[in-house]
């Protein structure tokens, strides 16, 4: 069993029989990949942690690969696709896409898990290909998204992705640092928000490639 100090989610009570679905197997994976580490992510561990049967695991997966790129698929909907989609719908200003998109390291509990799970499966990819894939494409996807922010402020296309590349490389590992104290944490979202507007005006030692609209208004 889990140790519960460990997890950032409570453990749900066993599932009744019969209604363990294909989700409720990718969550309790998930769980065992965060706590313990892929090599524990086994059928048979699965089934002690909800109490089902292997051959209740068998009826939805055809074996422990379809289960782990379900894992996979899972993480990259909700912490990539799902996210950006989000941000997009929530405001058409870039500028406060942006400013959203740095407080997302610091939004309580849900924030931390979203942190353990990013963590979780990126030491699954430097020894797993499948899974060092998937975490290749949430990245590119991440940063196209970013950078596609900065182009609608006017910067050009190299300049976007370099200011893009600098915001994601900090806001992951302000992310992946774990849990500082309240006064650290304070100080850290100033940071970032400096950073951001740094960001949007800072010269990054380039040839200036913003479109000439953005030029001549500099003018």
């Amino acid at each position: 069993m889990i140790p519960h100090v460990t997890s950032t989610k409570p453990r749900s009570t066993k599932p009744a029989r019969g209604t363990c679905t294909p989700e409720t197997w990718v969550e309790a994976a998930t769980e065992v990949l965060v706590d313990q580490g892929i090599d524990r992510v086994r059928v048979d561990v699965l089934a002690q942690e909800l109490g089902m049967t292997r051959g209740s695991f068998y009826w939805h997966f055809k074996d422990r690969e379809e289960l782990l790129r379900r894992v996979l698929q899972a993480w990259r909907n909700s912490a990539t696709e799902a996210l950006t989609q989000r941000l997009e719908r929530a405001h058409t200003d870039p500028r406060e896409q942006l400013q959203d998109l740095v407080s997302l390291p610091w939004r309580g509990r849900a924030a931390v898990r979203a942190a353990r799970i990013e963590l979780a499966i990126r030491a699954w990819g430097r020894r797993d290909e499948m899974a060092a894939q998937v975490v290749r494409e949430a990245d590119e996807s991440r940063l196209g998204y970013i950078a596609q922010v900065f182009s609608a402020l006017g910067f050009g296309v190299m300049d976007a992705r370099r200011r893009a590349f600098i915001l994601y490389s900090s806001l992951l590992g302000d992310s992946l640092l774990g849990e500082l104290s309240e006064h650290a944490a304070l100080a850290q979202r100033r940071a970032r928000l400096e950073l951001i507007e740094g960001l949007f005006t800072a010269t990054l030692g380039c040839a200036d490639e913003r479109t000439p609209e953005h030029a001549s208004a500099d003018a």
